[in-house]
């Protein structure tokens, strides 16, 4: 007898402009548009860069490796497939290149987690076509 399957929380749109960004996190690569005009990074991917309007972008992989710019502790579920999965962290982070992303912190406890710490890209398989991007704290080295 097989364990009921958990339902899993609500999961992203994949649209044009996202398409190459899930399609790289299911192999495990973090991919991001940067823009053709000013140069930027563009998270979450868009059309239109945020910052110089320009539509045109090249995909390129990042490190996945960055800073904790800020975070908060989910302790309340938002809705019954987020049951038992509390608490949970949400990060800020900023990626080595450049851009901020927002993501859930895992393999933490909430009173593990520092501003400033060192984090890495992981990567959660939800189905077989969303893969999501999340991050860890880094080892320290002794």
């Amino acid at each position: 007898m097989h364990a009921p399957e958990q339902p899993h929380p609500p999961l992203p749109v994949v649209d044009e402009d996202s398409r190459p960004y899930w399609e790289a996190a299911r192999r495990h690569i973090l991919l991001l548009p940067r823009c053709n005009g000013c140069g930027r990074f563009v998270f979450y991917p868009r059309r239109l860069c945020p910052y110089c309007h320009s539509a045109t972008q090249t995909w390129e992989p990042l490190s996945g490796h960055g800073i904790l710019y800020s975070y908060t502790v989910v302790r309340i579920p938002i809705s019954p497939t987020y049951e038992g999965r509390v608490p949970y962290v949400v990060a800020l982070v900023d990626l080595k290149e450049g851009p901020r992303m927002l993501a859930n912190l895992v393999d933490a406890a909430p009173d593990e987690v520092r501003i400033g710490a060192e984090v890495e890209v992981t990567f959660q398989r939800i189905t077989s076509e969303i893969t999501l991007p999340q991050f860890r704290l880094r080892p320290t080295s002794s």
